[in-house]
């Protein structure tokens, strides 16, 4: 069971060893990178290469650990007992799966996708170190063991927002996917606009890794940004002289789908001043 990337997903080879390494030691495989740069789609594209289902959980900042085991609703079951449904006695009927029983209970091997687990409580990856490890926790409601018919490949994807326990990270094999090099960008746009001019594409991407670059940045434009920046240059039918920077601002054409907040466009604004300034 090897991962190679696919058609629409073009994979460096430090990330398909990671993968693959991941698979072979049968441990979660912990995926941190810019936002934008892809991690999400991975677990998704490794799930489609394989051939494999895929369980998805995306955390918020709000979610519970024990939210992936199960939730045990206790309010319907005391609703229920005072309208004298014959249901409440049986607690199993109040007990709703989470995404990790999903995955647990599911006939053949799946992907588990934990998807920004560093936007949770600072205690939640450790709240799941026995059950990733074991894989199997007990319910308590019901006096039962859940144990993974087929152990899941886990991909977990982390945005570097909070750093993670040390514990955790030891269960994991680790991967960082950096900003690809122009040579890999235009392997990941071929994939999305085949046949796009060579001309516009030199010109874009240029402009593009000068804008990541400019000193200052607070947000850089990610792989995602730049794709629907070409989009829409194709979409306007734009040329490359279309392109250049309007010198009393220098903000690139069509702007606001690389640069999204006002303190990047003031940035370039200011830059335009000094410019003119110092001419």
């Amino acid at each position: 069971m090897k991962f190679s990337g696919t058609e629409t997903y073009v994979a460096t080879d430090d990330l398909t060893v990671a993968v693959n390494a991941a698979v072979t030691l049968e441990r979660p495989l912990l995926v941190k990178g810019e936002p934008g740069t892809g991690k999400t789609e991975l677990a998704r594209q490794v799930a489609g290469a394989l051939g494999l289902p895929i369980v998805e959980w995306h955390v918020k900042s709000t979610t519970k650990a024990q939210q992936g085991l199960y939730e045990y609703d206790a309010v319907s079951r005391l609703r229920d007992s005072q309208l004298g449904d014959e249901r409440v006695h049986d607690v199993a009927n109040y007990i709703r799966k989470g995404k990790l029983w999903q995955a647990f209970e599911a006939d053949g091997k799946v992907v588990l996708l934990i998807d920004e687990i560093d936007k949770a409580d600072i205690e939640f990856p450790n709240d799941l170190l026995q059950e990733l490890d074991r894989m199997e926790f007990f319910v308590y409601e019901t006096g039962e063991t859940i144990r993974a018919k087929h152990r899941p490949i886990v991909i977990i994807t982390s945005n570097n927002e909070k750093e993670l326990p040390d514990a955790f990270l030891r269960r994991c094999f680790f991967h960082y996917i950096r900003f690809p090099e122009v040579e890999v960008l235009k392997q990941i746009v071929d994939v999305h606009f085949p046949g796009i001019k060579e001309g516009l594409l030199a010109t874009a991407l240029t402009q593009f890794y000068e804008i990541r670059e400019t000193p200052g940045l607070k947000k850089k434009p990610s792989t995602s940004e730049v794709l629907d920046w070409l989009k829409l240059i194709l979409a306007e039918d734009l040329a490359p002289e279309d392109l250049r920077r309007d010198p009393s601002s220098l903000l690139p054409k069509l702007h606001g789908a690389l640069l999204k907040n006002e303190q990047d466009v003031a940035l370039f604004e200011r830059l335009a001043f000094l410019a003119r300034g110092r001419g």
